[in-house]
Formats: structure tokens, C-alpha cells, sequence
């Protein structure tokens, strides 16, 4: 557990509820969207968040209203974290019409401009120099908004990775470049891929200010984020943030992760964020198991609810996507 949970500063039962809320309601957003897959209901690629909530969690737990996040294909997390209807995202998910992106986006292109969600992207790396355009707009306009890329190791390769953050930091942008390190791109392992797999360490070799940080511990997350944001507002952005984690499953759902070796996934199952947003609500807030299962319980119904919304939207139809792609 990171240092926002420990000792005489630790934070409040709010703080607590909040970080374990979003943690569980991730889990359970992926765990039932890959029962809803399962059952034809959902069409294309589904990559789950599984194992890796506290960073969407700890990192937005850190973020403000006004500030902008660019997201991943592996972007249900970031959107719940931010604050995402699950309702829409469900619908979203399943090609409603009711859906955020009106059923044509699917699970990898969920977007909510209105609120600073820049959106989930197909392609690897996309989001960086978005992140970092967005960042750039805010500084001509004379704005302090924060913009967080969420991206991820096997982007790290990509030429997007250190063109985009390299003119971040020569133009001082209040830009978060913040790698999901999840050991694999795909199947390929990153010491196949990379010599220094600590790849915080790409930002300081071009005067990045740079971090690398427990993923798996949403607290510790949060206080390396909030760092941050504190350094992008005093102007002296922007920040890599290295957040070290580890999928409980495949890259995406038909990938059954034969790859990853079993006692390395159970040692990373032993750190799971969730059980750790958990166990510090109950341990440091002092709340008991019977309150714990009722969050629980909450979060589950809310997500029933919006698979039942979901199923009654009327579906996007051949008709109404060509209008909508070529007007006609």
C-alpha cells in the first residue's frame, strides 16, 4: 500500500470508498463484458482491464474537472475512472443507438468530448500525440488543464512515443504520458522487444521528468499523479509516469494467455488492485464486511441496469451508419 495509506495522514473514508468503488466497478464492468461477449452480444475485439484498475482508478482519483484524458484500446477502465455513464458504455458495447458514440465505436473507440474524454484508440500509440495536441490547445488559450495519456509498452516502440513527448517537453506542455507496463505487447514479452525495460527512463534521457510506480497499488499511483499535475500547473511539464502491472488474462478475450507463465500471473494475482482498494477501505476507514458487500452489491445492480437499458435501445442499423458516414 502506498504512502496515502499509512500513518497519521491517511486519507478519509471518502477518499477510501471513492478509489475502491471505481476499482470494483471496473471489475465488474469487465468481468460481465466478457459474459455479455460470450453470448454474441457484443461484436470485434473486447480487451479487458483485469489486473490493472488502479491505475485508471489512482491516476483520474488525481485529475480535476476541465483537465483531458486520452485513452488505449484497453479503455474501459480509464472511462469508468473518469466518470463514464455505464449505461452508455454498455449500450456503446452492444451497437445501441444510446451508446456514446451512437453504436458505431464499439468497445475500442468510446469517446465523450463534452467532458474531456478524448477516447479509446484502435491504434497502437494514436493517442499520444492526441494527448499532446490537446495539451497544446490548452496552452494557447491560456488554460492550466492537465491532458493524461494513458498508453502502454508495447506503444513505448513506436515512433509516436518520443516525437510526441519530445515536443511536450520542449514546449513545456502540462502533458502526463502515463505507460501501462503490462510486461507484453500482445504475446511478445518486452525483454524481447526492448534492452532497459524500465521505461520510465526514455523520458529523462530527453529532460523528461520521470517516475516509475507500483501499478498495482492505486494509492501509490494516485500520490505519483498528483505530483505530477502539481508539476504540469507550475509549468514545468511535462511528466512520464511508468506504472508497472501485469493482465490477468489474454490480450483480449479469445486470447487465452497460454504465453504468460503461471506463477508470474499468480504473483501478480496476489497484488490484486482491487483486493488492495478493498482491504484499505476496510482496514483504514474501519468499514465492515456487511457495508463492504453492500457497495458490492450497488455497483452489480447498476451494471444490470445498464445491460437491460442496453438490450432495449434500438439497435444502429445498415441504414442509419451510412447516413451517418457519407450523408446520404
Amino acid at each position: 500500500m502506498g504512502a496515502a495509506a499509512q500513518g497519521k495522514n491517511a486519507p478519509s473514508r471518502e477518499f477510501l470508498e471513492k478509489i475502491f468503488r471505481t476499482a470494483y466497478k471496473i471489475r465488474v464492468f469487465e468481468t460481465e463484458g466478457i459474459k455479455l461477449y460470450r453470448q454474441g452480444l457484443i461484436r470485434g475485439y473486447f480487451h479487458p482491464y483485469l489486473g490493472q484498475e488502479g491505475i485508471a482508478t489512482g491516476a483520474c482519483a488525481a485529475l480535476s474537472e476541465g483537465d483531458y484524458i486520452a485513452s488505449t484500446h484497453r479503455g474501459h477502465g480509464h472511462c469508468i475512472a473518469w466518470g463514464a455513464d455505464v449505461k452508455k458504455m454498455v449500450a456503446e458495447l452492444l451497437q445501441k443507438e444510446t451508446g456514446y458514440c451512437k453504436g458505431y465505436g464499439g468497445s475500442m473507440h468510446i469517446a465523450d468530448i463534452s467532458v474531456g474524454n478524448l477516447g479509446a484508440n484502435g491504434i497502437v500509440g494514436a493517442g499520444t500525440p492526441l494527448g499532446v495536441g490537446a495539451a497544446l490547445a490548452n496552452q494557447v488559450n491560456g488554460s492550466d488543464a492537465v491532458t493524461v495519456t494513458f498508453s502502454t509498452d508495447g506503444a513505448s516502440n513506436n515512433g509516436t512515443f518520443l516525437e510526441s513527448l519530445n515536443l511536450a517537453a520542449i514546449w513545456n506542455l502540462n502533458f502526463i504520458l502515463l505507460v501501462e507496463n503490462n510486461g507484453y505487447a500482445v504475446s511478445t514479452r518486452i525483454e524481447e522487444s526492448t534492452r532497459d525495460t524500465d521505461l520510465y527512463k526514455r523520458g529523462l534521457a530527453i529532460g523528461v521528468e520521470s517516475h516509475q510506480v507500483d501499478g498495482n497499488d492505486p494509492f501509490a499511483v494516485y500520490e505519483v499523479m498528483k505530483q505530477a499535475v502539481e508539476t504540469c500547473r507550475a509549468g514545468k511539464g511535462p511528466v512520464l509516469i511508468e506504472a508497472k502491472t501485469y493482465r490477468h488474462m489474454g490480450h483480449h478475450v479469445n486470447d487465452p494467455g497460454k504465453y504468460m507463465p503461471e506463477e508470474e500471473l499468480a504473483y501478480y494475482k496476489q497484488r490484486d488492485p482491487v483486493d488492495r482498494a478493498r482491504a484499505a477501505l476496510k482496514e483504514m476507514a474501519d468499514v465492515s464486511d456487511d457495508d463492504i458487500a453492500a457497495i458490492e452489491a450497488e455497483i452489480a445492480a447498476e451494471f444490470a441496469d445498464a445491460v437491460e437499458f442496453s438490450k432495449n435501445s434500438p439497435e444502429v442499423t445498415p441504414e442509419s451508419f451510412r447516413e451517418f458516414a457519407v450523408g446520404y
